[in-house]
């Protein structure tokens, strides 16, 4: 952790505490003979507390994914045990395995994170709104689907954003049924590889439209990844208050950095534990 991470997170401590204890409350706490504070790390709901909370911004905003179709068990219990060490948004792994990284890590912070009609986006859309539904029962958080890219690119942009809100209305629909429900993140992932300027921002309108949470840039999985370009053009259409997630070839803290620089406010990699430690990963995605 570098000192500029050391201080953020002690800010988060301070401001914790504050809260609770009034606006000098933790300088009372120590003054009062306290040489240490704790936290509890694995309920969250006590006292508002959790460990994740003072996890690093950059850990925080990477969705920790392995999307590989040879990606076997062992390699998620890998996944799932990096992502509470280093505290990240959420594990992203395909919906075979959503069942057993939500209770891996159950009660840890970290969101459980999946795909809907992955990698292509060409599945009908009943399809995609039932992939969410049981998704969801599985123990998803937040759902990523692939938008039907040869639609959009046909100009049938009502029909895309109805599968946008196809998967929307299902997966919140799924949540509210389950006891103690959040509300699940929708992340619409554009594929901007294979997308003119003026379609990047179109899709980026229709997923606002249908009540999306966030735009994505890409699979990982077709022709080209996130750049700095695209996530800056996305963040203008959508405007500040959505979340735009970028994918797709981040494999450094200076790539990580990048894409928050012009908008980002997730990143989706495999390499995050190197980016975390100032390395730079490996592969493609």
């Amino acid at each position: 952790m570098n000192r500029e991470e050391k201080e953020q997170v002690l800010a988060r401590l301070k401001a914790r505490y504050t809260r609770e204890f009034g606006e000098e409350g933790l300088g009372h706490v120590m003054s009062a003979g306290a040489d240490r504070v704790g936290l509890h790390s694995d309920r969250a709901g006590i006292r508002g507390y959790s460990a994740c909370d003072l996890a690093p911004a950059l850990a925080r905003a990477i969705d920790h994914t392995a999307l590989k179709p040879e990606t076997t068990e062992e390699d998620v219990e890998t996944l799932c045990r990096e992502a509470g060490a280093y505290c990240f948004a959420s594990v992203c792994v395909n919906p075979c395995y959503v069942r057993l990284a939500a209770r891996l890590l159950a009660g840890s912070g970290v969101a459980v994170c999946t795909v809907i009609g992955f990698p292509l986006g060409a599945s009908a859309s009943a399809v995609k709104a039932m992939e969410a539904t049981e998704a969801v029962h599985d123990g998803a958080t937040e759902v990523d689907m692939v938008i039907s890219v040869g639609m959009l690119k046909s100009g049938r942009h009502e029909f895309v954003e109805n599968d946008i809100r196809g998967v929307v209305d299902a997966a919140r629909a799924a949540s509210s049924a389950l006891p103690g429900s959040e509300r699940v993140l929708v992340k619409v992932i554009l594929e901007t590889a294979l997308l003119t300027d003026e379609e990047k921002v179109i899709a980026s309108v229709l997923a606002k439209n249908a009540g999306a949470d966030f735009v994505k840039t890409s699979t990982g999985f077709s022709k080209g990844g996130a750049t700095a370009a695209d996530v800056a053009l996305m963040r203008r259409a959508v405007g500040p208050r959505m979340g735009v997630k970028a994918s797709g070839g981040v494999r450094s803290r200076e790539d990580a950095e990048t894409m928050i620089a012009h908008g980002a406010t997730r990143i989706g990699a495999s390499a995050s534990v190197a980016i975390m430690q100032g390395e730079k990963g490996k592969g493609t995605y």
